[in-house]
């Protein structure tokens, strides 16, 4: 008997409008007719895109959308206000790019600041895509530390974006400029992270100034973390004060009036209101994020065909990383920890005392290290500024030989480290893929 071809759920979309996909499902969808992007990102006429996260497609002009795959949750919604209110911002950051490349200077520096939710990672995202869809190579700077955008979760990074993101994976990770933070929250260590930043904010204005005349005036789109209070706050205004940003994007009431207030040399500070189709993660899917944040990194990214008679999947794993023994005395493995700083009443009068301080400290090798990842250092020893020196790569600690004293890491390149100072992250990375 023939095999039996399988057809989707038909969604039309009018103009203006978006179809928003059941975060809980796996699903496919076909774009048959019309125009249709994803964060900014085209979507090509009959090519199978699958979704594990949910997601909205977006169309301006009306398509025409096949999706495979159970779901009662996925619908139709007409999302005219949030994407003409970012049109405005791209259309706002092009003009200021066109006057910039007019006058040979340096083009826009944006942040995008909100809280937790409140989809500043989709916004940075579409104003990329948009910016490069005209020609422009802007910088990406992403400061959350609780996503891999670039890199892996735990560090901060910068990224010149050249051409559109990938519509599932996001943009492509080419020569990233990436620093070691080792922890998934800002509050973990604020003075590191505030050290760390302000590394990022110099090594990336120095490039920017320093680029030829077209990527100069692209300028750099930065997404902050979603710590907006106390000290998160005051990190949002170092932050801002470092990029020497001229535009903010505030996606909270309360977040645009201190930044207005706090801010007043920064020429546009804008309120945006947050995407009714912005999806809520949990904690588990966060964990969940982080996991296969750190395998695309060594496995590269799950693709999927969809054969034409029957609707099935053959998932694959484009990288192979490579698995070697290193001896313990070759490696130097370093953390960065907080130290409770001691009692008022135990220093002289008048100190002034913070309420934590960062040590580099030297870590033993040994059991407790199994399954954590780390960052390869640029730096040749300890005794060089481990916090201005960004980081060659990552590795994983996949077993530990305490009788030999070896250790066996995963790595994206064969054969020796490139460098033998490592920075251990608190990231635990079971490698349950290798090997097949």
């Amino acid at each position: 008997m023939a095999n039996e071809v399988k057809t989707g759920t038909i969604f039309e979309l009018d103009f203006e409008s978006e179809l928003r996909l059941d975060k809980n499902k796996t699903l496919i969808v076909v774009l048959k007719q019309g125009t249709a992007e994803v964060f900014g990102a085209e979507l090509t006429i009959g090519l199978k895109y699958e979704f594990t996260r949910g997601g909205a497609v977006f169309t301006w002009k009306g398509c025409t959308l096949e999706v495979f795959g159970q779901s009662n949750e996925s619908y139709v919604f007409k999302a005219t206000e949030p994407m003409l209110m970012y049109l405005n911002c791209h259309m706002m950051l092009e003009e200021m790019r066109r006057v910039a490349e007019n006058n040979e200077k340096r083009g826009p520096i944006l942040m995008v600041a909100g809280p937790s939710n409140s989809g500043r990672s989709t916004l940075c995202r579409i104003l990329l895509n948009y910016a490069v869809r005209l020609g422009r190579k802007p910088v990406f700077v992403n400061l959350d530390v609780g996503q891999g955008h670039i890199g892996i979760p735990g560090t901060i990074g910068a990224l010149l974006v050249g051409r559109p993101s990938n519509v599932i994976h996001g943009f492509s990770q080419e020569a990233p400029l990436v620093f070691h933070f080792g922890y998934l929250a800002p509050d973990s260590n604020w003075d590191l992270y505030n050290q760390l930043v302000s590394s990022l904010s110099e090594a990336c204005i120095k490039r920017l100034e320093a680029n030829r005349k077209i990527n100069k005036a692209s300028g750099i789109i930065i997404n902050t973390c979603g710590s907006i209070e106390d000290e998160g706050y005051e990190s949002v205004l170092r932050a801002a004060r470092a990029f020497e940003v001229d535009a903010i994007l505030a996606l909270d009431d309360r977040l645009f009036s201190k930044l207005s207030r706090d801010l007043p040399k920064v020429s546009k500070i804008l309120r945006l209101r947050k995407s009714g189709g912005v999806v809520v993660r949990t904690p588990a899917q966060r964990t969940k994020e982080v996991e296969e944040s750190v395998t695309e990194y060594f496995y590269g990214a799950r693709t999927s065909w969809i054969s034409r008679d029957e609707f099935y999947k053959l998932r694959t794993l484009p990288l192979y990383p490579h698995s070697f023994e290193v001896k313990w005395s070759e490696l130097k493995i370093y953390k960065f920890v907080c130290i409770d700083s001691p009692p008022l009443s135990c220093l002289p009068y008048g100190t002034t005392i913070k309420k934590k301080s960062m040590i580099l400290g030297s870590i033993n090798p040994g059991p407790d290290i199994l399954h954590h990842i780390f960052s390869v250092s640029f730096v040749d020893s300890p005794e060089d500024d481990i916090m201005q020196a960004n980081v060659a790569g990552f590795v994983c600690v996949t077993s530990v030989d305490v009788e030999h004293q070896t250790i066996t890491i995963l790595s994206p390149q064969p054969g020796l480290l490139p460098n033998i100072v490592l920075l251990q992250s608190e990231i635990i990375f079971v490698d349950t893929v290798h090997g097949y």
